[in-house]
């Protein structure tokens, strides 16, 4: 599929699509306002938005924070003591690591 004809693509350097996306957290005004104000698609907005880099910064956690802070979950690990026949051979050669067949994860709603 080619481009209207005579329409160069254009490029938005980093400081104009950060410019651009902090005009959405206005109050009252919609990405589709500011879409429409500089000739775009909504869309290549709300892409922008999701990208770190040009996420405006609200309330003093950027988004690159937010995103970090989701990515790392707590777990706790039960693992049953390991049994040997000998109890002497624990004592002189312990086990280096642990291997497991399979792993369980519990949800908080218990799924």
């Amino acid at each position: 599929m080619a481009g209207k004809k005579g329409l160069k693509k254009r490029v938005w350097s980093d400081d104009e699509k950060r410019t651009i996306c902090a005009q959405t957290l206005t109050e009252g005004v919609s990405v589709a306002q500011v879409a429409r104000r500089y000739s775009m698609n909504a869309n290549l907005i709300f892409k922008w938005l999701k990208d770190p880099r040009f996420a405006p910064v609200e309330g003093g956690v950027s988004t690159a924070d937010a995103v970090v802070e989701s990515i790392f979950l707590p777990i706790e690990i039960d693992a049953p003591p390991l049994e040997s026949a000998d109890p002497a051979r624990d004592m002189r050669d312990p086990p280096c690591c642990v291997s497991a067949q399979r792993v369980d994860i519990t949800l908080s709603d218990g799924r």
